[in-house]
């Protein structure tokens, strides 16, 4: 189970999906906001995370294409632990070459409302790069609000968005 959208398709990552995201992964434009891109390896270890954790919760990181299947990138759900407490992450990449167009956006929303509706979650986060503007506007479009800084994944600094789901 998984958002839809009435642009989107959402799926489920599979390993045949490796070429497409070692691309979005390793895009320095999308990469801007994390210590680095990731290589090829390093995205074949985040397509077995998120089967991991399809596997385990129901929900990840779920593969994004148009109608049409043209790839976009990557949206939805993962447990992450801010401040030694585990919330629901909403997260979203898309390619630089389809941005400004409301995808991050409309998929991101999707998975808000997949959170509320089918997990039954009650809280929702996003842990975004205090620099990062273009993410905090999406999180701001669908109802979260900064919340607090933090510091995330081994050190970086992070602005906490949350909002209550009800």
């Amino acid at each position: 189970m998984h958002p839809e959208t009435t642009r989107l398709v959402f799926r489920e990552m599979a390993p045949d999906d490796l070429e497409d995201m070692a691309a979005l992964l390793g895009d320095p434009d999308v990469m801007t906001y994390y210590p680095r891109p990731k290589t090829r390896q390093e995205a074949a270890q985040w397509i077995d995370w998120n089967r991991g954790l399809y596997r385990t919760r129901g929900y990840g990181l779920w593969l994004l294409t148009t109608a049409e299947g043209d790839f976009v990138g990557d949206c939805g759900l993962t447990p992450q632990v801010v401040d030694g407490v585990t919330e629901l992450e909403v997260g979203y990449h898309v390619l630089p070459a389809l941005r400004r167009r409301g995808y991050a956006t409309e998929a991101a929303a999707a998975s808000r409302d997949f959170a509320r509706t089918v997990l039954g979650a009650t809280r929702l986060v996003a842990i975004i790069h205090p620099d990062n503007r273009p993410s905090q506007r999406v999180a701001e479009k669908i109802g979260l609000l900064p919340e607090k800084r933090a510091t995330v994944h081994g050190g970086r600094a992070a602005i906490i968005y949350a909002a209550v789901l009800d």
